[in-house]
């Protein structure tokens, strides 16, 4: 049975989950932040709907892309 990840694993999934995004949508992030319409209240949006995604992940997925089991 595989172990679930500790708080610390979660914070580091997620860290690394928002490190592998931001560099895979780096163009389209920076589309996003020259847009007309992106202001300073726009970032937390973002980095709350970025974060919301590592979500969507279960527990075991976590863990074998974290490389722990």
């Amino acid at each position: 049975q595989d172990t679930p990840p500790s708080p610390q694993d979660e914070i580091d999934f997620e860290s690394f989950y928002l490190k592998q995004v931001t560099a895979e949508f780096a163009d389209d992030l920076d589309k996003l932040r020259n847009a007309s319409d992106f202001t300073e209240k726009s970032v937390p949006i973002l980095i709350n709907a970025l974060k919301a995604t590592a979500g969507m992940y279960s527990e075991g997925e976590k863990v074998k892309v974290m490389g722990k089991r």
